[in-house]
């Protein structure tokens, strides 16, 4: 009888042992094809997420979760980062970034330039002023406080932004072609020592637009050995794209070594046909300046068309003093003939889009405020004049004056061959220098390029799945680890132990992008599951309506900073 009552014992005492062994997690992804973020092949394997982190990748019999996701067949990736995202007002009108999210992006990097804060009572303004369909009331001053505006509202990605060089001249002098004085500068300094304070991941640019055009190389250096001392990046949509261009990667290899900053190159590009033969050289610059030791990288969007306004076709003189200012010059018949040959003469002293394009039939108009003015949307600048029986020149001058803003633009500048030449560099990593937009409401009201809904897909439908540019493992670790080391981001970018659960789940065989220059408001489709913070906003290529995103913030921050 002690025989049978000790088996009894051992018998519980295993069924008990066994079941203590099975751990309970948030989410377990079976079964998928993981690729961790590091350029590595890829490895069949289990993802658990709990309490907003990634708590395991591999391979276990006695886990389970609260949800539990069969990957089998499917890829499974750290969350996208978008170097370049235009989001900064999307997100305030539609917090859910429906179109970066259906393509598994989950960090969104603004400050190209301009960023949102820091903002003085004139800038203001004079912002709520030009706002255009939408609309919002400006409850903030400071970068952070914008950020932290937007997690307040809710929104389904992360966010983190680089302090505008453009905005903190702005604060200071205003639209002035001028250089600071010593105690301007001074105040600009401080202006980026408490945004790096605050977490800005570092010190952005946008030289070819007025008033950023008018900052001088030393101007920025200074602004940048700020930003250096808190561990931040430089980077830039550098002083010309195209007939300045080697001259402009120059400029930016020297703020990056005066300076002792990394520098990124926005959007890397060659633009207008004259120009496309210079990549190369580009190419080699960059790398000689890496073997060199300075940290120079690019990032790049995946179309041969960029999208801008028309103050890309127009002198940076006229529009000093700001919009009112250049209204008011492009109504004055003397200075209307004046633009209108520079706009049609080639020049190396500022960037020409209108003549970089070829032609005013690869000058696409798809953005308007007025009510009076959106039946023009999707018509080229061509067709326009046409209409108006006046020059492109003219019409361009007309528009800016009658819409009240400098006119959303698209200009067809790249060379194929080159896009693919770029995405084929280990120091490129994407962005989609877009708004994250949905088709629907407000957001119907204009045209963006495809590319807001469109730019990761189809690195990875087209480059990847179907021209295999580059392998996919690559093509995710510049999606996810490359910009995370770079931006000096911790904890994401990769799927590791204690990492933040950013996680998408796609397809490859059918990941694709639907939106065209005719007909821009087309989801990507591919994308099956989507995690933000260990919170599913995508299920089964549905937005849940969740949003759990969070503030990503630079090296420079501290707790209690903020």
């Amino acid at each position: 009888m002690k025989f049978f009552k000790g088996i009894i014992v051992v018998f519980f005492i295993c069924l008990f042992s066994s079941c203590s062994r099975v751990t309970e997690y948030d989410v377990v992804i079976r079964n998928g094809t993981v690729y961790d973020g590091s350029g590595s092949p890829p490895v069949v394997a289990d993802v658990l997420m709990n309490n907003g982190k990634i708590a395991g990748v591999g391979k276990w019999e006695n886990v389970r979760g609260r949800r539990e996701i069969d990957a089998q067949g499917l890829a499974v990736a750290p969350g996208f980062i978008n170097m370049l995202s235009w989001a900064t007002e999307s997100l305030i009108e539609d917090g859910k970034s429906q179109g970066d999210i259906r393509q598994g992006v989950t960090l969104e990097i603004f400050g190209e330039g301009e960023s949102f804060g820091p903002w003085n009572d004139t800038m203001k303004a004079e912002i709520q002023r030009t706002q255009g369909d939408i609309k919002y009331k400006i409850e903030w001053t400071s970068l952070n406080e914008y950020l932290e505006y937007l997690v307040k509202r809710g929104i389904s990605t992360n966010v983190a932004s680089f302090i505008g060089a453009t905005t903190v001249r702005e604060y200071v002098i205003g639209y002035a072609d001028r250089a600071p004085n010593p105690q301007e500068l001074e105040h600009m300094r401080s202006l980026v020592r408490r945004a790096m304070e605050e977490g800005a991941l570092g010190v952005g640019s946008s030289l070819i637009y007025a008033p950023a055009f008018y900052a001088k190389t030393d101007e920025l250096i200074e602004l940048c050995k700020v930003a250096s001392r808190y561990g931040g990046m430089y980077i830039s949509h550098i002083r010309s794209e195209g007939n300045q261009l080697l001259q402009a990667v120059d400029e930016l290899i020297k703020i990056s070594s005066e300076a002792d900053i990394p520098a990124e190159i926005y959007h890397l590009k060659a633009a207008g046909k004259s120009n496309w033969s210079k990549i190369d050289d580009v190419i080699k610059k960059v790398e000689a300046a890496r073997k060199e030791g300075l940290v120079i990288t690019a990032d790049m969007y995946t179309y041969i068309a960029g999208a801008t306004g028309l103050d890309a076709s127009m002198p940076p003189w006229v529009q000093e003093g700001g919009l009112k200012e250049w209204q008011k010059r492009l109504k004055d018949p003397a200075i209307r003939k004046r633009v209108k040959q520079e706009m049609s003469t080639p020049t190396d002293t500022w960037e020409n889009l209108y003549l970089a394009a070829g032609s005013a039939k690869n000058v696409l108009l798809v953005g308007f405020k007025q009510d009076s003015l959106k039946y023009l949307t999707g018509k080229t600048l061509a067709e326009i004049a046409a209409l108006r029986h006046k020059s492109p020149e003219e019409t361009a001058m007309d528009l800016v004056i009658d819409d009240d803003t400098r006119v959303g633009t698209v200009y067809f500048l790249m060379d194929e061959d080159n896009v693919k030449k770029q995405i084929a560099l280990p120091w490129v990593s994407f962005c989609s220098d877009a708004e994250s937009l949905a088709p629907e409401g407000a957001f119907l009201k204009s045209n963006p390029h495809p590319r807001a809904y469109g730019n990761v897909a189809r690195l990875l439908g087209k480059y990847v799945r179907e021209e295999k540019v580059i392998p996919l493992e690559e093509a995710i670790r510049r999606l996810t680890s490359l910009p995370a080391k770079n931006l000096k981001i911790k904890d994401r970018g990769a799927l590791l132990k204690d990492y933040y659960a950013d996680v998408v789940v796609f397809d490859p065989a059918n990941i694709s992008d639907h939106a065209t220059f005719d007909k821009p408001h087309q989801y990507a489709t591919g994308m099956v599951h989507v995690f933000v913070n260990g919170k599913q906003v995508l299920k089964d290529g549905e937005h849940t309506g969740v949003k759990p995103g969070m503030v990503v913030r630079g090296p420079g921050w501290k707790q209690g900073n903020k």
